[in-house]
């Protein structure tokens, strides 16, 4: 893949994405977002994310994965992308370990409700305890009770999910770095609190049409101004991009 901004680089490896990839990330928190997208701006194609963006997407989507202390997801994309655990690729896993990070980053669930089966691969296979982020009355009740014997059940609100809450819960366990993975309503409750430091957006060079979900969707919208932060042409004409909070 080439680099189109900052500069022309071809052929970047591994270690050059990722530089790229957290090239001005400052110390302390960081809230990162990743969503592809189709040219007419539906985030899915036939109902999920899976066939957009192809290899190279799936190559940058992987390295997020692999710098990032929690991967933070709300249940609905959970259940509708058919997520497992969170366990990385031994390449991952070997480069984690020669810069002093854990084997695997925590896998973090948004569900205000706490539905969630405790039953299900993403709790019963984890390599690291995940942590399931709900209200405090989710929390209380008989659905939050059976997951908090396979997950760390945490509060974050009484009767919903603040956001703000959410971030400092996992800031709190160390999980400083936080790649958000979806959906678009958490998305665009997180951009309503203005806790989006970065987003990372693939463009798929495809018209999908019909009445497809966008990335974020909120009743109070809310305008951010991002300014780009790199480029990256993959193969297919699949654009891959990097876009910083211009705070």
């Amino acid at each position: 893949m080439n680099a189109l901004l900052p500069a022309s680089i071809a052929d970047l490896s591994d270690d050059e994405l990722i530089a790229l990839s957290t090239d001005g990330v400052p110390e302390g928190p960081w809230l990162r977002v990743n969503f592809v997208t189709t040219l007419d701006g539906s985030a899915s194609a036939s109902g999920r994310t899976a066939s957009l963006g192809g290899a190279d997407d799936l190559r940058v989507f992987d390295l997020l994965r692999r710098v990032a202390d929690v991967v933070l997801v709300a249940a609905g994309t959970v259940r509708d992308e058919g997520y497992g655990p969170m366990v990385l690729h031994d390449a991952d896993v070997a480069w984690r370990r020669e810069h002093g990070l854990p084997d695997h980053p925590v896998f973090a669930i948004v569900t205000r409700s706490a539905s969630l089966d405790p039953d299900s691969r993403v709790f019963t296979e984890a390599p690291v305890r995940p942590v399931v982020l709900t209200s405090a009355s989710a929390a209380d009740s008989e659905r939050g009770r059976a997951l908090a014997a396979v997950a760390d059940v945490v509060p974050c609100g009484e009767t919903s999910v603040d956001p703000e809450a959410v971030v400092a819960a996992l800031v709190a366990r160390g999980l400083e770095r936080i790649h958000c993975e979806g959906g678009p309503s958490f998305f665009g409750t997180l951009i309503g609190a203005d806790l989006v430091d970065e987003l990372t957006l693939t463009i798929d060079p495809s018209l999908e049409g019909g009445d497809g979900p966008r990335i974020a969707t909120a009743s109070s919208p809310e305008l951010r101004r991002m300014r780009p932060a790199h480029v990256l042409l993959g193969a297919g004409g699949v654009l891959l991009t990097r876009w910083v909070r211009a705070r």
